[in-house]
């Protein structure tokens, strides 16, 4: 019998994996534990996890983040991309500029990977590209002015240096590894772009791409126990609003958008304001859905809905899906998935290397929006987590999540993939180490 199935598998091998992965599907469904009150709960605080993601983030962030990368793949000039971070350019020109530009976005995660697969796919050098990647949501500012102050300075400090080494020494280090690859890549690829007659002045295209991400900017400001921030925080659609402004100014008077279909769309934008003024999210969408729609009718615009959208089909159902198994399985913070808090606590209860990395990959794998994990880390530390494997979790957690790698992988390959990851954990927990053994 045996024999008689190895001879239809190879026969037919598409069949073969086709009934295997059925039957797999069928013995998993089968043995579910369904009806514990862990997998039960672990299931609920997966939904759980993936509302709040839809509801706090994918309007407000990921929506002009795909924006933002459709415009990078239409209204940039490939040639600018190459001379300053191609596989051609200087490595510190490139790795600097990467990092700074990846530090001014003050991102998580997930809202870093449509900006870093268009500046990717126009033709920057893959370890700029790692590093604008790695530095997009782990060197926040912000983040690390609240490090500083709920978990001191000491670690504070010590996260900030620490990134901006890692975005640094990772990008050159992928870098070194694909050098030929990237060698290849640059004199053959054009990236799949069409290269564009209509090439606006730099000084417009810069000044577009600044509201933008200024708007993506302030629309996610976050509150901080700082007088300068809380400011910010209390008059940051106020800000936003100014920004989107000025947003339209440039796109009439630069892009030669028509005046009366802006102007109906303000109108709409601002009438949301006013019905829904607890749902500043109606209005985000409403503004950037019809940004996209003029976009379409304009053929010289259209390219930017078209990019934009293929972002959007090609990273947003990993996130979702990311998002959802990362609930079930390490639930919400504060709230259990399948895996028991305890099980966490007592085993990154020190400074032991075991610790160290067990920290580095779990927070590689859990999701962190901008800011929660620093209460996260906070609390770990009151039940007894020791400082490396805080500072650990810290340097990994914010640049890496189980839906940032499953879309990564769909841009640079799975084997790049896990070289990066696997860099960040190392690097991560050989830092976390050396921090809480020596320091």
């Amino acid at each position: 019998m045996l024999a008689t199935l190895r001879t239809l598998y190879r026969e037919n091998p598409r069949e073969g994996h086709l009934a295997a992965l059925i039957l797999l599907g069928f013995l998993a469904i089968y043995f579910i534990p369904a009806g514990t009150e862990r997998f039960d709960n672990a299931i609920l605080e997966a939904v759980r996890l993936t509302n709040w993601y839809a509801r706090e983030h994918v309007i407000l962030c990921l929506l002009p983040a795909f924006v933002i990368a459709g415009a990078m793949a239409v209204y940039i000039s490939q040639g600018s991309v190459m001379q300053y971070l191609g596989p051609d350019a200087s490595r510190p020109i490139a790795l600097g500029v990467a990092s700074i530009s990846g530090t001014l976005l003050a991102v998580c995660s997930c809202t870093v990977l449509p900006l870093f697969g268009g500046i990717y796919k126009r033709g920057a050098g893959l370890g700029p590209a790692i590093a604008f990647l790695y530095s997009g949501p782990a060197i926040n500012i912000i983040a690390i002015v609240v490090t500083a102050k709920i978990l001191g300075a000491e670690i504070g400090i010590a996260r900030g240096v620490g990134a901006i080494v890692f975005a640094v020494v990772i990008g050159l280090i992928m870098h070194l590894i694909y050098r030929r690859e990237e060698a290849a890549r640059a004199k053959t690829s054009a990236r799949g772009f069409a290269p564009t007659d209509a090439e606006k002045p730099l000084g417009t295209t810069v000044t577009f791409f600044a509201l933008m991400i200024a708007v993506l900017v302030f629309a996610n400001w976050a509150p901080v126990e700082s007088p300068v921030w809380m400011m910010i925080f209390t008059y940051k659609w106020l800000i936003t609003a100014l920004l989107t402004t000025g947003l339209a100014v440039v796109l009439i008077r630069k892009f030669d958008w028509p005046r009366f279909q802006v102007l109906v769309l303000a109108l709409a934008v601002i009438l949301a304001c006013l019905v829904a003024p607890n749902a500043p999210e109606l209005a985000f969408a409403i503004g950037i859905g019809g940004m996209m729609m003029i976009a379409l009718s304009r053929p010289q615009d259209r390219e930017w809905a078209d990019q934009s959208w293929d972002f959007t089909k090609q990273i947003l159902p990993l996130l979702v899906i990311g998002v959802f198994v990362a609930g079930l399985l390490l639930g919400r913070p504060g709230h259990e998935g399948l895996i028991p808090a305890r099980w966490v606590n007592a085993a990154v209860g020190d400074n032991s290397l075991q610790s160290t990395i067990l920290a580095s990959v779990l927070g590689a794998f859990m999701y962190f929006s901008t800011l929660t994990e620093v209460p996260i880390v906070q609390a770990l530390m009151g039940a007894g987590m020791g400082k490396g494997p805080a500072l650990s979790l810290l340097l990994a957690g914010p640049a890496l999540s189980l839906p940032n790698m499953l879309v990564i992988r769909t841009v640079i390959g799975t084997q790049k993939t896990v070289v990066y990851c696997s860099l960040v954990i190392v690097m991560a927990t050989v830092t976390g180490f050396i921090y809480g053994n020596y320091w």
